[in-house]
């Protein structure tokens, strides 16, 4: 969307009135003529809006909507019911029992699901009878960009402690790690729900720092990747619980190598996203396929062993960690099909 604001001066007319004029070409682009009528409406203390009377006015955010589960609907049914109406944007979401009471796993469930993967949202009434989760953030104090750099940067710590938990056999660190992954989760579903919101609303859209829809798309799409990020991270971190023993020195070291490498493209297709740089996601795109190098080296290293279960988890642990370089590789291509158009002009 093509940015276009002017400054017009406000006149009195008659005894109560003020008129603002409006220019010929935007009149042209929505179609409207001599005549026709607009609606004219105020949000908050500093906004007006001013649209055709043909168009639908689109709230900032849905008010309130509720859900009516049965006594023997599946729990992860519920929350998934749950989430999709946070990223439809509605601030306060009901869930009630459609007969009877609420079982206590569903109650539990449903306000376990509300504090660690609904950003914002606070429980405001308990009962058998039903679950009150109201949503209190403010939609710009937490800015898309800054909720993504904060996934990116709890992504990348799990699979450095994720690798670091291995080589010290830790599994309370492990553990740490599986957890923190429901942090990457809130974070996305966030800013997931910011998308949508801008996407329905051209003046959000513009607060939000989107040039148009189309980025919405692109973003929604990276943050995917990084979601996926966490969970290969966290997958490492399993295997860890799972076997409990490390593996052999020489070879996590190599390892360890891969994950460096896999963090340090991840890196790079991140910032030639903040930075809209073309050239630098190109470049990103190659580097990730130098992965298979590294790949190689631990395959090669890991062929003396006669261990099967330690032969399995350090393949395993190999798989985990290309395929988070591989993430990067399609954000890098996110950045590449966003700013083609700029990149072609030079």
């Amino acid at each position: 969307m093509e940015e276009k604001e002017e400054t017009r001066k406000i006149q009195f007319t008659g005894k109560s009135s003020y008129i603002v004029s409006l220019p010929k070409e935007w009149i042209v682009d929505l179609g409207l003529k001599q005549g026709d009528q607009v609606r004219v409406s105020r949000n908050g203390l500093s906004t007006l809006q001013i649209y055709p009377v043909n168009y639908k006015a689109q709230n900032i955010q849905t008010e309130e909507a509720t859900i009516m589960i049965d006594v023997d609907e599946d729990i992860s049914s519920t929350v998934r019911k749950l989430i999709s109406l946070y990223f439809l944007g509605f601030k306060t979401i009901n869930v009630k029992p459609k007969n009877g009471r609420l079982k206590p796993a569903q109650r539990t469930a449903v306000k376990t699901a509300g504090k660690r993967m609904l950003m914002g949202s606070e429980i405001i009434s308990d009962s058998s009878d039903g679950i009150t989760i109201q949503v209190l953030v403010n939609l710009l104090e937490l800015s898309v960009d800054g909720a993504f750099k904060r996934m990116i940067h709890l992504a990348k710590s799990m699979l450095l402690d994720s690798i670091l938990a291995v080589k010290e056999v830790n599994l309370d660190l492990a553990q740490e790690v599986i957890n923190t992954d429901d942090e990457v989760d809130r974070f996305g579903f966030y800013i997931i729900r910011q998308l949508k919101i801008a996407i329905q609303n051209e003046h959000m859209l513009k607060e939000m720092g989107f040039k148009n829809a189309r980025n919405c798309l692109g973003y929604r799409l990276v943050v995917k990747n990084i979601e996926r990020t966490g969970d290969h991270a966290a997958f490492v971190a399993e295997d860890l619980l799972e076997f409990k023993k490390g593996i052999k020195k020489e070879i996590l070291a190599k390892i360890q190598e891969m994950s460096n490498f896999a963090i340090n493209v991840l890196d790079e297709a991140c910032l030639s996203l903040f930075k809209e740089d073309y050239l630098q996601a190109e470049q990103t795109i190659q580097k990730t396929a130098e992965i298979v190098k590294y790949e190689k080296k631990v395959l090669d290293s890991s062929k003396s062993l006669r261990d099967d279960e330690e032969l399995f988890r350090i393949r395993r642990m190999v798989e985990n960690i290309k395929r988070i370089a591989e993430y990067a590789s399609d954000i890098a291509e996110v950045v590449l099909n966003s700013n083609i158009e700029k990149a072609l002009k030079k």
